[in-house]
């Protein structure tokens, strides 16, 4: 069982910073790939950025060159820099993990952090 663990949400003006953390905490875990998704009122969830442990970062083009993601891996966390946040970067955002599970890929889901941007 994994558990995942967010914080950094928050109330910012258009044009600020803001930074997600999530921390995936449980027992011999093998993860194939850490990401942020975000779902705003009335659409869908929508991947923001990933970062898988072998391979290139990705980005949603409305993010890229503002958004960064990294990861710890001995802390098994991920990091979402957001810069020059937009009123449309208003949305829940959700940490996501997946996990290797022998031959099989296993997803796991925050709470979700509530990131709002408003003047």
């Amino acid at each position: 069982q994994v558990q995942l663990v967010e914080s950094g949400g928050g109330l910012v003006q258009p044009g600020g910073s803001l930074r997600l953390s999530c921390v995936a905490s449980g027992n011999n875990f093998n993860i194939y790939a850490m990401a942020w998704y975000r779902q705003a009122p009335g659409k869908q969830r929508e991947l923001v950025a990933a970062i898988p442990s072998r391979g290139s970062t990705n980005y949603a083009d409305s993010v890229k060159g503002r958004f960064t993601i990294s990861r710890d891996a001995a802390k098994n966390a991920v990091v979402l820099q957001m810069n020059s946040l937009k009123p449309e970067d208003t949305a829940v955002y959700y940490c996501n993990v997946v996990l290797r599970l022998g031959m099989a890929l296993q997803n796991y889901w925050g709470q979700g952090t509530q990131v709002t941007v408003s003047s």
